[in-house]
């Protein structure tokens, strides 16, 4: 029985559940190319909501060197005629270039508004390298696991024999060659310790992020150098999300920690926070997750361990462990998150993604 057109009608979306759903990001612009409108995989690409950003001249929200896409759209506007470019790199305000695929179609006579759709093409290649990067790290952790419960037994072993020699020797300066062995196995099973870490499922609680980034600047406040500044950029509309907070403190303050040390006597640290939408991690697509920014003005991270700074044992600091990163994207991915890096001089970003919702599979 074919269902009658009325009652198809009242099943249809409305337009504007049909443009918020859209993974594409799509903007209104007017004849003076202001923005009149964003869905919300706009907003995220952009990095503003749709009330702040009306009104905006799209240059500001694209960018300083977006002035060639600019021209185009009024072009287009004059003209009357669609256009699309493809691989466009599109430079974002305090945030590295995406490539997007631009499509741009006049509504009304020339002159009117334009409707624009920004379809990001990297999203693939960063969902793979996403997957890439935590299949080596999980392979590397288990047989760093493996390694440290070998090394671990034997070094109680060694403190108990060093512990039973020092009792027998009469000698003091000889007990002080004891005293160095119980103190290097102590320090070897505090290491031992750390990379073997926090296992468990995360507690989950109900918890507030910035709760979080608040107890860490406290923390971090204290031990920094009088020259190092930290701000604070949050979006107080976050809701809240399930975790583990002791946990994510951990994760959050191995981060902020390696800030502080990249910048030195003096610099500037700045934690900031937003909303992500439509955000995919691994393979499960969120419709909601927070992205926190640990931003530092320090020297960046070296280019030969760029790529693997979230591995064990991969420090580019002489008196480093390299295993402060290593559990705090261990922590991160318990919760179902991801903490990416991108750095140069002057400016080093690691971004933690945690979702706000239970994700679906993409």
């Amino acid at each position: 029985m074919t269902t009658p057109l009325p009652e198809l009608d009242a099943r249809r979306p409305s337009a504007e559940r049909v443009l918020e759903a859209l993974t594409v990001a799509v903007l209104v612009l007017d004849r003076e190319l202001r923005a009149l409108a964003l869905n919300p995989a706009a907003e995220m690409l952009l990095g503003v909501s749709a009330r702040k950003a009306r009104g905006t001249p799209v240059g500001e929200l694209l960018g300083s060197g977006a002035e060639p896409i600019v021209t185009a759209f009024r072009e287009a506007l004059a003209s009357g005629h669609p256009y699309t470019e493809r691989g466009l790199a599109l430079p974002l305000p305090g945030r590295a270039a995406v490539t997007v695929d631009c499509t741009v179609t006049p509504l009304g006579e020339p002159g009117g508004a334009l409707l624009v759709e920004l379809a990001q093409v990297d999203r693939p290649l960063r969902i793979a390298r996403e997957e890439r990067l935590l299949a080596q790290q999980q392979a590397a952790q288990a047989v760093l696991r493996n390694l440290a419960h070998e090394v671990r037994n034997p070094l109680g072993g060694i403190r108990g024999a060093a512990q039973l020699l020092e009792r027998e020797l009469g000698d003091p300066a000889l007990r002080e060659y004891t005293r160095i062995i119980i103190a290097e196995a102590d320090r070897l099973r505090a290491l031992v310790d750390r990379v073997l870490g926090q296992r468990g499922a995360p507690r989950r609680e109900r918890l507030n992020i910035h709760e979080v980034l608040e107890r860490v600047r406290r923390v971090v406040e204290v031990e920094a150098p009088p020259g190092v500044r930290i701000r604070r950029d949050y979006d107080p509309s976050l809701p809240e999300l399930e975790g583990d907070a002791d946990q994510l403190i951990q994760a959050v303050l191995n981060i902020v920690r390696n800030a502080v040390q990249a910048v030195g006597e003096r610099g500037e640290i700045l934690l900031r926070t937003r909303a992500e939408r439509q955000l995919t991690l691994g393979r499960r697509r969120h419709r909601l997750a927070a992205r926190v920014e640990i931003v530092d003005d320090g020297p960046g991270v070296p280019e030969a361990i760029r790529g693997e700074i979230f591995y064990p044992m991969i420090t580019g600091r002489a008196e480093g462990t390299g295993l402060g990163l290593s559990i705090a994207q261990s922590i991160v991915q318990r919760h179902g998150g991801l903490i990416e890096c991108e750095s140069r001089p002057g400016r080093t970003v690691f971004t933690v993604f945690l979702p706000l919702e239970a994700g679906e599979d993409d």
